[in-house]
């Protein structure tokens, strides 16, 4: 008995829902690759830093300036100083002197400075700013001990209060491209199957009635 031969093309919403699904794919493999590239890698760089025990030393302010650049519009665009604030402590996990930096982002913005403020266009703002910072120092915090972090390959003579980024943004960055590309998978592989199902189904019918 010869063999029924069933030709069977895709529908508009199988084709649309096969588009869809690739769609989805290639979008995950994308955002896999950008994400990884502009947040997953500075993350892992950024928890190799090691809790540790800081003690402040000294607070102080020197006497060079620095530029920051303000925004006052969509167009408007320009520079102002602010005052450079340094605060050393006692890092008790290479026991040693290091400059504490707010967290990575300023470290990178400003090596030298431990804390750069938001730009304001006044020049007068940024100092005040600046000034609320070093009181919290001198005043609130003083000698007692805090958790800072330490990357001893990467910046032996720095030390950050907080941290860029965490365990959230490393599980944001792989999470949501794969979530894309299973559910891509997923509509083509059901699409796939829907239609292997209809052509079998369509054989048996047509083999009853031949």
């Amino acid at each position: 008995m010869a063999k029924i031969r069933v030709s069977y093309e895709y529908s508009e919403a199988e084709d649309k829902s096969i588009r869809l699904g690739l769609f989805l794919i290639v979008c995950g493999i994308v955002s896999l690759f950008i994400l990884g590239f502009c947040w997953l890698n500075p993350t892992l760089q950024n928890m190799q830093s090691k809790p540790a025990n800081c003690t402040v030393i000294s607070v102080q302010r020197v006497e060079e300036m620095f530029e920051c650049v303000f925004t006052c519009g969509a167009d408007c665009k320009g520079t102002s100083l602010y005052p450079c604030l340094q605060i050393f402590v006692n890092n008790s996990e290479s026991n040693s002197v290091a400059l504490l930096h707010y967290d990575e982002q300023q470290l990178v913005l400003n090596p030298k400075c431990s804390y750069v403020p938001p730009c304001e266009r006044d020049n007068q703002k940024n100092k005040e700013n600046v000034l609320r910072w070093q009181d919290y120092w001198t005043k609130e915090v003083s000698s007692q001990s805090f958790t800072c972090f330490f990357n001893q390959q990467r910046r032996p003579d720095d030390v950050l209060w907080k941290r860029s980024h965490d365990e959230t943004v490393l599980l944001h960055c792989v999470l949501w491209p794969l979530v894309s590309l299973l559910v891509g998978t997923l509509i083509v592989l059901l699409t796939i199957c829907a239609r292997s199902l209809a052509v079998r189904a369509e054989a048996i019918q047509k083999r009853k009635f031949s």
